[in-house]
């Protein structure tokens, strides 16, 4: 019989990729998400890509009543959790909305999980738990900081409810922190999609070279760092996507060594903001339009991951370089463009 996962959120960025990669090692997948940040035609390129259509369910998993009856004997062997909203300005805006949606649908998630105890759960975290740490690489050891904005502050609670369930109901549970995530499927029929103007560095630099955007505005140039830029650890989509599975299967195989694990996911390197444009140059051979702009509140000098409990306990490395990430994710952006015009 074939595995059964549940990957909700799934026809968003980071999901549809584990979802492909599921799929591609036999998985039976079956997707949640409520187009709350993405497009139902993402589901297209995950069948193009796997040649198999997964199951997707439009279903609001914060609601407690809608959740239940979404998962109510699907049987499940493992859930990766990655539903949830992510834009850190938005939240500083509309806190209420972020505190519900993500703790609700991590809750309601849970709730399945205690009654299912066999079933494992991957939890998406972020290193924004660190916040500025005190010493880099950051370990998992690392002090977890007071939270810079409210989505933040969600993964933290979000963290602290899956232990505290965890151990008292002896689940089967992994929180996954992960640094900056880019780049795009190969194939170039999935990739980074985010509605509106983008949040995160590397699609505007992709839609300001596409003409989609003006000019990249690198927030601050006089860091201490070696040039003035702030520094931040990027890791291909689909070595984070893989790192998901090695977890799931660690889980599903019972090999935890306790309710609940944390690792780090990043490449253990750090790269300042000049030397991602750099690399998306030289990768492209496509000039970017940039200027400097005053720091955003709220932005920290540098993040990047110790890796090395990743590699020892899960056996996982990050494997593709930031060239590599760079040519994937504007080969995505051309893909785009050309839709766009044909549509």
């Amino acid at each position: 019989m074939k595995k059964r996962i549940l990957v909700t959120g799934g026809l968003g960025y980071i999901g549809s990729h584990t979802t492909v990669e599921l799929l591609a090692r036999g998985y039976e997948v079956i997707l949640a998400d409520n187009l709350s940040n993405t497009r139902a035609e993402v589901l297209d390129g995950i069948h193009s890509i796997a040649g198999i259509r997964p199951e997707w369910l439009n279903v609001d998993l914060a609601d407690p009543m809608a959740c239940r009856e979404a998962l109510q004997g699907r049987n499940l062997d493992g859930i990766i959790h990655f539903a949830a909203f992510k834009a850190v300005g938005e939240s500083v805006q509309k806190p209420l909305k972020y505190y519900q949606n993500n703790l609700f649908s991590l809750m309601n998630i849970l709730d399945y999980v205690k009654q299912n105890p066999n079933c494992g759960l991957i939890f998406s975290s972020s290193c924004t738990v660190y916040g500025q740490a005190d010493n880099l690489p950051i370990t998992e050891n690392a002090p977890v900081k007071a939270a810079e904005s409210p989505y933040g502050n969600t993964k933290q609670i979000g963290e602290e409810i899956l232990s505290e369930i965890a151990h008292a109901a002896k689940l089967k549970t992994i929180a996954l922190r992960y640094f900056n995530p880019i780049g795009a499927h190969a194939s170039a029929k999935i990739g980074e999609l985010p509605l509106g103007v983008p949040q995160n560095l590397v699609p505007f630099i992709t839609q300001s070279a596409a003409g989609l955007r003006g000019p990249l505005s690198v927030y601050g140039n006089d860091y201490p760092t070696s040039d003035g830029t702030a520094i931040r650890d990027y890791i291909h989509v689909l070595d984070l996507a893989q790192a998901h599975i090695i977890a799931l299967e660690r889980l599903i195989e019972n090999g935890q060594e306790s309710p609940m694990e944390v690792f780090n996911l990043g490449t253990g390197h750090g790269s300042s903001v000049l030397e991602v444009i750099q690399a998306f140059e030289r990768a492209t051979g496509q000039l970017l339009n940039w200027t400097f702009a005053p720091r955003r509140a709220g932005d920290i000098v540098a993040a990047y991951a110790d890796t090395q409990r990743a590699t020892e306990v899960l056996g996982w490395t990050a494997g593709k370089s930031l060239d590599d990430s760079m040519r994937d994710a504007w080969a995505w952006q051309c893909a785009l463009n050309v839709a766009k015009k044909d549509a």
